[in-house]
């Protein structure tokens, strides 16, 4: 076939295919584009998942009559003039494609007047085949209306999924540009059926009711605000808790200079951040923006405008994985907040009996009542001889003060709030992690020596394999050697473990390593070693331990990085406050 240059109308049915992938496509290009055009309204209505039928209303600046023709020609922008403008474009659209694009695979009518216009006026095209213009009624702003999209392309349209497929891509599509933009209201319909419908931004409380809308009314109560600055880079937005995981990542926002990207880069970032306290197989939810100089990024590297390239990659990742990372290691048990304390202080109340100290360990004669029960009754109605003035010191501690173990896994402690129940094992779990990493970081582990070095029997591989390790374990504190091929000896090991326990801790080491090798939520090998070391040497369940060892281990988790999670991301600590409690029982009513 000798070479030959192709149709016009072909070429831009081609060039179409890289712009509008789906209805979804479509709906982006033009919401885009109103909100390029000053808009603070915009109104989007589908049928048919967007194929049959896609409106976008806008209340923008409009485009004057004698440019509409313009509007519809390839590579013609009212947004760049010039490669310098190109290079710090801070508008969604530049490259002039999008109407052309849309207007070569559909039946497009376009209804605009310009701001301080007397009228409006209308175009249209089918095909890439433009009709004459004419005036038409319109109010300030513009209309979009793509009907029977890819009907001259029916490989294209072949590949279409089903109606609800392509609506839901539409859904979360315009979910994402609402979070792009608080201060435009949105508002898509599907036939009759309103499927978002948000208005603009006033007022404080603007903001957490439209990412209650998008992400549920759980997000923002399980999320910690991000806010950091350095240079001409900054990053603001909120990550949501490891504790609020999901099984997919379908919660998760990113924005460069208000612009929607899904930018590898970023995301591997925010990945990193939550690598010590998420799950393996689970993904966190978050909205983040990252705000930047234009001339620091470029935004040209994708026809969609999906993916951006930054200038600095490296430090661009180094900051975001910083500052989520440092977000999330503020996840500890912190202060009650005063109206908390206030607003349970009062349901309490609430029952009649606020003058009433809470009873406490030891007020009841508890080994009479075994003897007779009925000698508890008076007991109960009289009053104490000294009514305490305030809460002991640790019960005004986030976690308050130890009153008791349940089944050997749970502590039970009094604080101001009300009840506070603490998973032993996850809550020592995170405290030896964190301490093991600052140590490691220090170069200076704490290591006891052995009077006589212990020796441990393993398989030949195992031991193979845990001599390919031995710099993580040295790290940890450990000092070893090998005797034969299945004999390992320890001279030094970390000051924190028992003697008597270190050969199943060793053994378990080995095993737990050799198995979470290539599914353990850690990347690096020596976060790994350290956290399979606080996860075996954590005290665990079944274990009595004394009100003092309570009391210790919850002051150690006030004062530690992350503590609100283990390692894994399960939650370390729950708290039932007075008013919860209150309505377990009916009281106040």
């Amino acid at each position: 076939m000798p070479i030959r240059v192709l149709p016009e109308e072909l070429v831009d049915q081609i060039a179409a295919g890289e712009v509008i992938e789906r209805p979804a496509s479509v709906v982006k290009e033009l919401i885009e584009n109103a909100l390029d055009a000053g808009a603070t309204r915009i109104e989007i209505d589908i049928e048919r998942g967007g194929v049959a039928f896609v409106r976008v209303r806008d209340n923008g600046c409009g485009i004057a009559a004698g440019e509409l023709t313009m509007a519809l020609a390839r590579h013609a922008t009212s947004k760049i003039a010039s490669l310098a403008d190109l290079e710090a474009v801070t508008t969604l659209g530049f490259r002039g494609e999008a109407l052309p694009s849309i207007g070569a695979v559909s039946r497009l009518r376009l209804v605009s007047r310009a701001a301080g216009a007397a009228r409006g006026a209308e175009i249209s095209a089918t095909g890439g085949a433009l009709a004459a213009m004419r005036p038409a009624a319109h109010p300030p702003g513009t209309t979009v209306e793509v009907r029977d999209l890819f009907f001259n392309v029916p490989a294209r349209r072949k590949f279409l999924r089903s109606d609800t497929t392509e609506l839901g891509h539409i859904v979360r599509l315009v979910e994402r540009l609402a979070l792009s933009r608080f201060d435009v209201s949105f508002r898509l319909q599907s036939g009759k059926r309103v499927l978002l419908a948000v208005p603009a931004a006033a007022g404080a409380d603007a903001e957490p009711a439209r990412l209650a809308e998008v992400l549920g009314a759980d997000f923002l109560p399980s999320a910690v605000a991000v806010r950091h600055a350095a240079g001409p880079v900054m990053l603001s937005g909120w990550v949501g808790l490891p504790t609020r995981s999901r099984a997919q990542p379908d919660q998760q926002f990113w924005f460069v200079n208000g612009r929607s990207v899904r930018d590898r880069l970023l995301m591997n970032a925010v990945r990193l951040a939550y690598r010590d306290v998420l799950y393996h197989g689970r993904f966190p939810a978050y909205v983040l923006y990252l705000t930047l100089d234009p001339k620091l990024v470029d935004v040209n590297a994708h026809p969609g405008k999906l993916e951006v390239r930054f200038r600095e990659s490296r430090q661009i990742h180094d900051f975001v994985f910083r500052a989520v990372e440092r977000a999330l290691a503020d996840t500890r048990p912190g202060p009650v907040a005063a109206a908390l304390a206030a607003g349970a202080d009062t349901a309490h109340g609430a029952g009649g009996n606020a003058a009433a100290p809470a009873a406490r360990p030891g007020d009841l004669p508890l080994t009479q009542s075994a003897r007779n029960p009925w000698l508890i009754a008076p007991t109960i109605y009289e009053p104490p001889p000294v009514a305490p003035s305030e809460l002991p010191p640790a019960e005004q501690q986030p976690l308050g003060s130890a009153i008791g173990q349940l089944h050997g896994v749970y502590i039970l402690a009094q604080s101001r709030a009300g009840l506070v129940l603490v998973d032993m094992h996850a809550a020592h779990e995170r405290v030896l992690y964190e301490k093991l990493k600052a140590e490691r970081a220090q170069g200076s582990p704490a290591s006891q020596q052995l009077l006589e070095p212990l020796s441990v029997t393993l398989k030949a591989h195992e031991l193979e394999g845990l001599l390919e390790q031995r710099a993580q374990w040295e790290q940890a504190g450990f000092e070893l050697d090998a005797l034969s091929p299945t004999q390992l000896v320890l001279r030094a090991v970390p000051a924190f473990l028992r003697p008597a326990e270190v050969p199943r801790i060793v053994s378990s080491l080995v095993h737990d390593l050799a198995l979470d090798a290539d599914t353990h939520h850690l990347e690096s090998a020596a976060d790994r070693f350290l956290g399979t070391l606080a996860c075996r040497t954590a005290i665990h369940a079944h274990r009595h331990l004394t009100l003092a060892e309570m009391n210790a281990l919850l002051r150690q988790m006030e004062a530690t990085e992350r503590a609100n999670q283990c390692n894994h991301g399960r939650p370390t600590w729950t708290r039932l406050t007075l008013q919860q409690l209150d309505q377990l029982f009916l009281r106040g009513r």
